[in-house]
């Protein structure tokens, strides 16, 4: 009797309470990993792709990434001269869209416009961050803004110029602002870079400054911030254009710094990967600091150290980030091919001859898999399997953007939300059933 009853329960909340897939609401899923936890999907895909649910021209231009829940697709683009947050609903047409503020171009710009930020959904809140700085929450139901804060002008915000970029009197944004903000309990961490501290955590509910990282003063990368509790400290970690640095979650103090052989030698764009007591780095481009470290953490009392237990010129990576799978690191190598080696030790899995050269992607991974999207439109799954480079399946994208610039490529991440995978070129949003 008390089985049956029990099965009548579950019924009924089940009625009430439908399952609903994981959701990915920030820039690399929810954990910011860029590894999904769902499972049972697809083990190959059709010649012409897996089954295509809908696709939408609505989201303007630019770079930013895609944070889904419940279905709804929240992004950031360019329409004209102006940048919006905006969302697209489950059939991928545009339910609201928000001006953030204007795009950030000059004439010796040949690679971007647009926003590059990954909005961040946190309960009933959108945060999102335009390429020039203006950091904004709207109301998820109908995006109508709660408060803004201008970076450059109330922070003193500045974005490391190294590669070219814009820069104006005081006004200092690189290639523009592209990190995206990370939500912890009550704060929302943010990197505005400067003089007046490169971190900051802000009171997530009106905006207001609740510590600054007044030890640490690079200016702002293209990597974004990353939680990650060692030694049983909570903190944050960031790369800059001179070291990867940690500061507290909880006031901004200089917790520990480890400073590469050399600065890195052109943009840094990639979020650091934590485990335990171990940090991994992948920068791309050429010269001594580019490629992979692997950093240990050790704590005594309360103070922290770190040493480099490997430094290897394997996945140099550049805008495609990098996935942690069990022990294994996979990435996209500077040297024209997918890359994998051990997260502890640095060794390489995948021989050089036995990987094909291919062209540089983004990367994201669930169950088994690795799902790649490459700059030329390319959509592929390959095992996640230091055993061997395999690739299992690929097809094209149907489309391709006119709106990117002469030496831009795709270069938006992949995201995987409760069975679908969701692609971006510009304007154009994708989304996939590949369970």
């Amino acid at each position: 009797m008390r089985s049956l009853l029990g099965l009548i329960l579950c019924g009924l909340l089940a009625g009430l309470c439908p399952l609903v897939g994981a959701d990915w609401p920030a820039w690399r899923g929810p954990d910011r990993t860029g590894v999904s936890k769902e499972t049972g999907l697809l083990k190959t895909w059709p010649k012409d792709g897996p089954k295509l649910l809908w696709q939408s021209s609505k989201a303007g231009q630019g770079y930013a990434g895609l944070a889904i829940v419940g279905g709804v697709v929240y992004t950031m683009g360019a329409y004209k001269d102006d940048e919006y947050i905006m969302a697209l609903d489950d059939k991928g047409k545009q339910k609201w869209s928000t001006k953030v503020g204007p795009v950030l171009d000059w004439g010796a710009n040949r690679w971007s416009r647009g926003p590059n930020c990954t909005p961040t959904v946190d309960g009933d809140r959108v945060y999102g961050l335009s390429s020039m700085g203006e950091l904004i929450c709207v109301n998820k139901a109908d995006g109508k803004p709660i408060w803004r804060l201008n970076l450059p002008e109330k922070l003193g915000g500045e974005v490391n110029p190294l590669g070219g970029g814009f820069e104006k009197g005081n006004l200092k944004l690189g290639w523009g602002y592209s990190w995206s903000p990370q939500v912890d309990g009550d704060n929302l961490i943010i990197a505005p870079g400067g003089p007046k501290g490169l971190l900051a955590a802000l009171n997530k509910k009106d905006g207001k400054v609740v510590w600054r990282s007044k030890g640490v003063t690079d200016q702002a990368t293209y990597s974004s911030p990353l939680l990650a509790t060692i030694g049983g400290v909570k903190q944050v970690l960031y790369i800059t254009q001179t070291s990867v640095v940690s500061v507290s979650a909880k006031d901004g103090e200089l917790l520990w710094q480890h400073r590469p052989e050399e600065p890195y030698s052109d943009v840094v764009c990639p979020t650091p990967i934590a485990r335990g007591d171990m940090v991994y780095i992948s920068v791309g481009y050429a010269g001594a600091s580019g490629g992979s470290e692997g950093l240990k953490v050790s704590a005594k009392g309360k103070k922290f150290s770190v040493e480099q237990v490997y430094k290897k010129r394997v996945i140099g990576n550049r805008q495609g980030g990098v996935v942690l799978v069990g022990a294994y690191v996979y990435g996209f190598h500077e040297e024209n091919s997918w890359a994998c080696q051990n997260f502890a030790t640095g060794a390489v899995a995948w021989p050089k001859k036995a990987v094909r050269r291919q062209t540089p992607g983004s990367v994201v991974a669930a169950d088994g898999r690795l799902y790649v999207l490459n700059e030329q439109g390319t959509v592929a799954m390959l095992a996640a399997s230091p055993k061997a480079y395999q690739l299992i399946s690929e097809f094209k994208l149907p489309k391709q953007s006119k709106s990117r610039k002469e030496r831009g490529h795709i270069w938006t991440h992949p995201s995987l939300s409760d069975g679908k995978l969701y692609l971006r070129d510009q304007e154009l949003v994708f989304c996939y059933q590949v369970k």
